[in-house]
């Protein structure tokens, strides 16, 4: 656990969420004086306290204490989230995905997406979902649909 590391975590998630350091200590029932101290780097919350936090923040308890937003030059990411990188749009409208996220989604060379997009100002980007899963979901909602009518 790397206390620089942490601290700069702490900080950052205890900002992001709108709680004084006196609220965020009564939320894990600790001092607000810990919660300093834990944020300046001077000592280092236990193992129920990490927990207790990256529990209230949702993120998840490894990137808690080993994400650096530093080095990757993001925020840490919400539970289940990942950023992985910045990529170039190539000619043609080409994107090399980095090896991390299609390994995650156990996606191989040949495998076909389903290209989404989404244009409102609040969310706007493009996801791609894996077509197996895709056409799954749309013949269960036909499915669901032949039900109901019955």
């Amino acid at each position: 656990m790397n206390k620089i590391t942490l601290s700069r975590n702490l900080s950052f998630l205890r900002r992001e969420n709108n709680y004084s350091q006196e609220e965020l200590a009564e939320k894990i029932g600790v001092t607000r004086q810990s919660i300093a101290k834990w944020e300046n780097g001077e000592s280092l919350p236990d193992i129920i306290n990490c927990d207790a936090l990256a529990t209230l923040f949702d993120v998840s308890l490894d990137n808690f204490i080993h994400y650096d937003q530093k080095d990757s030059g993001f925020p840490i990411p919400p539970k289940g989230k990942h950023m992985f990188n910045t990529t170039p749009l190539e000619k043609d409208g080409y994107v090399k995905l980095p090896k991390k996220a299609l390994n995650l989604v156990q996606m191989q060379e040949g495998d076909q997406f389903m290209v989404l997009g989404d244009e409102n100002p609040e969310s706007i980007g493009i996801a791609l979902v894996p077509a197996e899963f895709f056409t799954t979901m749309a013949q269960g909602i036909l499915n669901y649909t032949k039900d109901v009518k019955k």
